[in-house]
């Protein structure tokens, strides 16, 4: 596909090179038949006129970092788009066509405060905020905006309608903050950020683009240009970061663009208290690290004058059991009566080894499609035996398997992305450069579901493999990312038809995601530290608020103070000399070791100590069956990594225990 510009306007052209029709769909079936048929050009116009005369068309405005990209194709996404709507055509036609009736502002955003976990904020839980004001007290100053903007919207629709139960005054709940604000209003907290930014400065990543009519357009990147290395900063809020960096463009002159075309290599700094990635935290924490996620993500949306409208889950009329079309929570339930643990859908899991065993060099994988009969044939069949375990495999095409798990997802009842965050993921497209995009898509990874998490991660895993292998298959990273984007960005529970201007912006957009997930799949994965760190405060906050309470009910029952106080205190500390640690291991022969701190010990030394000393059946053991966690203090529970110090550690959180296990599944 090529964009053609002349003086009337932009015509965008899609053709195959061939010169034939590529036979998608039915036309296998037919023995061939359209193969011989004439060059098929699709042009699509940025108006309603006909494609044969063009008469007036958007302004097309290319941006100066984009003089050397002339062609852009996209023929991958409208043949996946074509070949998506045959085979709906040769499937349920009575399908049920949900409407989705827009909320107000009001409740959009009073839904919001409950999934941060603010709903006491007002309501008839208002009189007693205790619990959200600790909260309120770790976040930064764009996430406390974030929130006070909706506090306000909830306010003042909860007047509207004339609500008898407490509505909170923003003013009262943000006063000590906006108070410091007023004192200090580019105080320590904004040179923190400007300081720690400066370590993280690297090329310019600002995100290439051309204006179709009123529309930007953010071009997927070709994969093969040189990149730079910039390090992603999770150090410091996203929001804040990008607060500086427009605070800090108003005293530049025209920012150079330069040579941008290329994906930049983004790399994680070296943290010494270690990294840690979804699946690392107990689930309270991890709880805490979603609504932190949520308000963050808001706050990053709101500096960049982005709209985030979080879309309410549709319900739909769903089937409770069988493999296409059922909700993943519902399958993996299913999955879990036969596979105990199972958090990838077994089906899916099959289907993506069935194209392995294939062979992943296959010219055209993912792309080229299996016959639509047999493909319908295929699923009634794996519907009937598939649980019975008597459906044959051997012969199931690679072509057909693929073709049968881009259908799994398209499927769903709800998207893989969610029904909640699928706008979002779509908004990502109008950051105006490639680490906000990237920053985007980690807050909302976290965001996700657990079975839409471990679902899309198996599947982008899945693809970067086939993408290993492009030399043999012709699948680069941006064909992958063409096909893919319609089948995950498509959803039947949303009414997502819109103007050809429109499709322009989201075929290139969702392509540009879709592109971004598969390359950083490995980064996105990473709970930023700032959002550690204000779960730790959390914690260390309500402790204190645990312990007074727990104080102040030992003096009413007449206890001694001292006493309990001595107890508390020395709880951790016992027989520990200073700068010494006790490891635990109560699953391992030796059950407990004393392990002197020093500066250059990680937790990747304290686990070889314990398994060199294994014996018998424990021997078996290897790295990476077992981990050392952090547990309590300041944090509920953490999975190490190999390269975390443990002193450096060990001084961030002095009251944990250390314990060596495994992880649960």
């Amino acid at each position: 596909m090529s964009w053609l510009s002349n003086s009337q306007g932009v015509v965008l052209t899609a053709y195959h090179p061939s010169g034939k029709d590529q036979a998608v769909g039915n036309s296998h079936a037919k023995g061939g038949e359209e193969a011989t048929s004439s060059r098929r050009y699709v042009q699509y116009t940025m108006n309603q006129e006909s494609t044969t005369r063009v008469t007036e068309k958007p302004e097309f405005n290319r941006s100066s970092s984009q003089d050397s990209l002339d062609e852009l194709s996209m023929e991958d996404y409208w043949t996946e788009l074509e070949n998506i709507k045959k085979s709906s055509e040769n499937g349920q036609e009575d399908e049920e066509v949900v409407v989705v009736k827009e909320p107000d502002e009001g409740e959009l955003e009073e839904e919001w405060l409950k999934e941060a976990g603010l709903s006491n904020l007002f309501g008839e839980s208002a009189d007693d905020p205790q619990e959200s004001m600790v909260f309120l007290s770790t976040l930064t100053r764009t996430q406390a905006a974030a929130v006070q903007k909706r506090v306000e919207t909830v306010s003042q629709t909860l007047r509207k309608k004339n609500k008898q139960h407490h509505i909170p005054d923003v003013r009262d709940i943000f006063a000590q903050r906006r108070e410091s604000k007023e004192k200090a209003p580019d105080g320590p907290e904004l040179q923190s950020v400007r300081a720690n930014e400066n370590k993280y400065e690297g090329k310019d990543d600002q995100a290439s683009s051309i204006i179709v009519g009123n529309e930007k357009l953010i071009l997927p990147v070709p994969e093969d240009t040189p990149s730079s290395e910039t390090a992603i900063n999770l150090e410091v809020s996203f929001a804040e970061q990008a607060v500086n960096q427009q605070e800090s463009s108003k005293d530049k002159t025209q920012k150079n663009e330069g040579n941008d075309a290329s994906l930049p290599s983004f790399r994680l700094p070296k943290d010494k208290t270690g990294t840690t990635k979804i699946g690392d935290l107990a689930p309270q924490d991890m709880k805490k690290v979603c609504r932190l996620a949520l308000i963050e993500l808001t706050a990053l949306y709101d500096v960049l004058g982005i709209e985030l409208k979080q879309q309410k889950a549709v319900k739909i009329k769903t089937r409770d059991s069988g493999l296409f079309g059922v909700p993943l929570t519902t399958l993996l339930e299913q999955d879990q009566r036969k596979v105990p643990g199972a958090r990838i859908p077994l089906i899916f899991k099959k289907l993506i080894s069935r194209i392995e065993e294939g062979g992943l060099e296959t010219e055209g994988l993912l792309r080229i499609p299996g016959v639509a009969i047999r493909i319908k044939n295929l699923c009634q069949e794996l519907e009937a035996k598939f649980y019975e375990g008597t459906f044959n495999w051997e012969g199931v095409k690679q072509h057909d398997a693929a073709s049968l798990l881009k259908l799994f997802i398209r499927e769903l009842p709800q998207p893989l992305l969610s029904v909640e965050y699928l706008k979002a993921f779509q908004a990502v497209q109008n950051l105006p450069t490639k680490k906000q995009q990237l920053q985007a898509l980690n807050l909302l990874v976290i965001l996700l579901p657990d079975a839409n998490r471990d679902t899309l991660k198996a599947l982008l895993e899945f693809l970067q493999k086939v993408i290993d292998n492009k030399e043999k298959n012709k699948m680069t990273v941006m064909n992958v990312a063409m096909v893919m984007a319609p089948n995950l960005f498509m959803c039947h529970a949303l009414d997502l038809k819109s103007s050809e201007q429109r499709e322009f912006v989201m075929a290139a957009g969702t392509a540009n995601i879709m592109h971004l997930l598969i390359r950083y799949q490995k980064l996105l994965w990473t709970i930023p530290k700032f959002i550690i760190n204000q779960v730790r405060k959390q914690n260390t906050e309500n402790h204190k608020k645990d312990k007074r309470a727990m104080k102040k009910l030992l003096k009413k029952m007449a206890y001694d103070r001292e006493k309990y106080e001595k107890q508390d205190k020395s709880t951790n500390d016992a027989d520990v000399p200073q700068g010494v640690i006790r490891v635990q291991a109560p699953h391992l022969s030796k059950v407990s070791m004393a392990i002197q701190l020093t500066e250059e010990l990680k937790a990747s030394d304290v686990l070889a100590r314990f398994l060199s000393q294994e014996s018998g059946v424990a021997q078996t053991l290897k790295r990476g069956e077992v981990f050392l966690y952090e547990i309590g203090g300041n944090i509920g529970e953490r999975c190490l990594d190999d390269d975390t110090y443990m002193k450096d550690l060990y001084q961030l959180n002095p009251n944990a225990e250390w314990v060596i296990k495994s992880k649960p599944l």
